[in-house]
């Protein structure tokens, strides 16, 4: 099991931050669909998750393969590209996702106390507006390279593994 959190001061200082990085790791989950299919053939399995304040990479499986897997996806990170097909069919994805969060009674109540609670938080409401004022492809590159050159890295590794 290898968890590492990629943690970044950029992603909270405004919503439209914290939807170019939402729209970042979803990016960086569609390019790793095809390369990593056989990393999951092999009962190896990795998740992307857009926390609060960072990337989370999550990898487990059997530990000969396992730094392949992770080197794959740090690869992609380091030499994240995208076309601007895939980054239209990612805000759209981002459209209804941000907009079923708004629809549901439940979710947005949470949301709502945690703007309450939390101190600079950025509600949901003013993440889908910001993304239906639109984004541009320079905005998202201009970030995910402000995004790299400002990480912490903290990580977590189980197993039987060397040091």
């Amino acid at each position: 099991y290898v968890r590492f959190h990629l943690i970044s001061p950029l992603i909270q200082r405004s919503a439209e931050n914290i939807v170019l990085f939402d729209t970042f790791v979803n990016i960086l989950s569609h390019n790793l669909g095809e390369p990593a299919y056989e990393a999951d053939v092999a009962q190896l399995e990795y998740k992307l998750v857009a926390g609060e304040h960072g990337l989370v990479i999550r990898v487990k499986g059997f530990n000969h393969k396992l730094p392949l897997l992770f080197q794959l996806i740090i690869d992609y990170l380091s030499d994240f590209s995208f076309t601007p097909a895939v980054f239209e069919m990612i805000t759209e994805q981002l459209k209804k996702t941000y907009f079923n969060i708004l629809i549901k009674p439940e979710t947005l109540a949470k949301d709502m106390r945690l703007l309450i609670l939390e101190h600079g938080r950025w509600s949901m409401i003013d993440k889908y507006q910001t993304l239906m004022n639109g984004l541009s492809i320079e905005s998202l590159s201009s970030f995910v390279k402000a995004f790299k050159s400002q990480l912490f890295v903290e990580g977590l590794v189980q197993g039987n593994f060397t040091s």
